[in-house]
């Protein structure tokens, strides 16, 4: 759903400044929750992963899980953060029906990790250039339950509240207000998704809720000093409408001030429906929630120690990864960031590569044949018929010129129409390539004498319709004879004529 326009001239659109800034919120994959031993686990019928210290009843204590704060510190590291060896929890008070302790423990003054960053492509990556984003502050939260005001039975208007969600434990990512445009927005939150896959740390389904963004945007005449007021858009649950979403922001704001008037802080509701921001409510400032330290909580102590422990973990990141491939394997650069768009992906490819002749050979065959069957099928890469032990073989006998490309094409097709490994194919219908030189000779004589003006056209300095020639002998030998040794025939022949 692309935003609702605004319908502001680019003249106008020209005179404004546009200033973004992100808080996404990743739920850690740890077994259990963040202060508590309750399973942290999405779904479940409602209020039955809760206990006394979720519920915040009288008594309980919260008790911080070690596997979190390992997550927090991969993470952080891995977009670049400075940690804290002595990070605070704190009580962050407001009441909400969802939030039974009328408080949510995080981090305020002292987060576990700061001054971060992220590269990402500049505008709308036209240029080529990239740009840095800073990241304030990366701190520890716990997450809030769920209010469900709809998908139930009876017809009268009732919100529900399901409490399961209570206690997950929370990343929250915060990035200087250093974007500038939805494709930066866009961009930013994708790699920043990439990256948080690659360490493990959570699944990012944002349509479960594991990760959410709120974008505070605001917009300042060029050459202005001072950043305008700011609103904060919520409810958005895909990048791709994240971006329409700031889109809309930015030209409401620019609108609201040509026509005299004066942006409000405030929240905003993205309706994707309609491709527009509604108010929600006033947006609090950090007075308004009465921090204070977490009672019940010691500081959290990182130390050196601990992190090196923890760090040994990190995997090699994507970027990195990247740019090793393609100085490894010799791949092109667009084939690099396709492989290597999630681990397992890039895993499989890198054990395939390892094995093979050509690891060329491998990615050409990845990003064209398999992946443009996979697609006229329906299917997703691990549920390929064909095994990488059966991809390496078929890129293997391409490479040496065993079997045709038209050959190689046809045993795919089975492959994937009978739901077989390519070896399987290969060993049943293994075709028999000409590679007697007297015999394909013989073809491309005849093929000359049959064409005397495709002929002339070679002798006349168009050696480019040596092609044509190589295609008939192709025909008349039914895909069968040797590529390598055909093209040299033909134009040894062509010589010679």
């Amino acid at each position: 759903m692309m935003a609702a326009s605004v319908s502001l001239s680019p003249d106008v659109l020209a005179k404004y400044q546009p200033v973004i800034g992100l808080e996404v919120h990743v739920q850690l994959l740890t077994e259990t929750k963040a202060f508590c031993g309750c399973i942290n686990r999405y779904g479940g019928e409602p209020n039955t992963h809760v206990c006394p210290t979720c519920l915040g009843l009288p008594g309980a204590l919260p008790v911080l899980n070690r596997q979190a704060v390992e997550y927090a510190v991969l993470a952080a590291r891995a977009i670049h953060c400075e940690i804290r060896e002595r990070s605070v929890f704190a009580r962050k008070n407001y009441f909400y029906p969802d939030n039974p302790k009328g408080y949510q423990i995080s981090q305020f003054d002292k987060p576990i990790a700061e001054h971060g960053w992220l590269d990402v492509p500049e505008g709308d990556g036209s240029s080529g250039t990239m740009k840095r984003i800073g990241i304030t502050r990366l701190h520890m939260e716990e997450d809030a339950g769920k209010s469900l005001h709809d998908g139930f039975a009876d017809s009268v208007s009732r919100t529900y509240i399901d409490l399961n969600r209570c206690g997950t434990p929370l990343l929250e990512i915060v990035s200087e207000p250093d974007l500038r445009t939805p494709d930066e927005v866009f961009e930013y939150l994708t790699r920043l998704k990439e990256i948080l896959l690659y360490t493990g740390v959570s699944d990012c389904n944002m349509e479960e809720g594991s990760l959410r963004c709120d974008a505070n945007v605001s917009v300042m005449l060029k050459g202005a000093s001072q950043f305008g007021t700011k609103a904060e858009v919520k409810n958005v649950n895909s990048f791709r409408y994240i971006r329409s979403a700031v889109h809309y922001e930015i030209e409401r704001q620019i609108a609201v001030i040509e026509d005299g008037g004066r942006v409000v802080q405030e929240s905003r509701l993205w309706n994707n429906a309609e491709g527009r921001t509604y108010s929600m409510r006033s947006k609090e400032q950090a007075h308004d929630y009465r921090y204070f330290p977490e009672p019940d909580l010691p500081a959290l102590v990182v130390g050196a120690a601990w992190q090196a422990e923890i760090l040994r973990a990190l995997p090699e990141l994507p970027e990195a990864r990247r740019a090793r491939m393609i100085d490894e394997y010799g791949i092109s650069p667009q084939d690099a960031a396709t492989f290597t768009s999630t681990r397992a992906f890039a895993d499989q490819f890198e054990a395939a590569a390892k094995k093979a002749r050509s690891p060329r050979r491998v990615a050409s065959l990845l990003t064209s044949e398999i992946t443009m069957r996979l697609r006229a099928a329906g299917m997703e890469m691990d549920a390929s018929p064909i095994t990488l032990d059966g991809l390496v073989l078929a890129a293997d006998l391409a490479e040496s010129g065993e079997i045709s490309s038209k050959m190689l094409k046809a045993m795919l097709d089975t492959a994937f129409l009978n739901r077989e490994d390519f070896s399987v194919v290969y060993a049943r219908e293994k075709p028999q390539q000409i590679s007697d030189s007297s015999v394909i000779e013989k073809l491309v004589e005849e093929v000359i004498a049959a064409n005397p003006r495709q002929v002339e056209q070679f002798k006349g300095g168009k050696r480019t319709v040596s092609a044509f020639f190589v295609g008939q002998v192709m025909k008349a030998s039914k895909g069968q004879a040797n590529p390598a040794l055909l093209n040299e025939l033909v134009v040894k022949k062509l010589d010679e004529a």
